[in-house]
């Protein structure tokens, strides 16, 4: 694997593109969170509200749902 594209995939995703890239809402991706089956989203700042999730993580769980399905 090329460096560079590991790079641009493991970007950080706000709320609005992730749920572009998984076609979930905020309340499902929540729920599978919880039970270990979604990506874990990661605090942007120390004690902010603001999340953001690794692209990389988001494509690897719609890859495997994919092959699932």
């Amino acid at each position: 694997m090329n460096p560079s594209n590991h790079e641009s995939s493991d970007r950080l995703v706000r709320e609005a593109e992730r749920k572009s890239i998984t076609s979930i809402s905020r309340t499902t991706a929540w729920q599978l969170e919880r039970k270990g089956l979604f990506p874990k989203r990661r605090q942007l700042y120390p004690q902010s509200n603001h999340v953001c999730w690794l692209l990389s993580e988001l494509n690897a769980w719609v890859s495997n749902r994919e092959s699932i399905n």
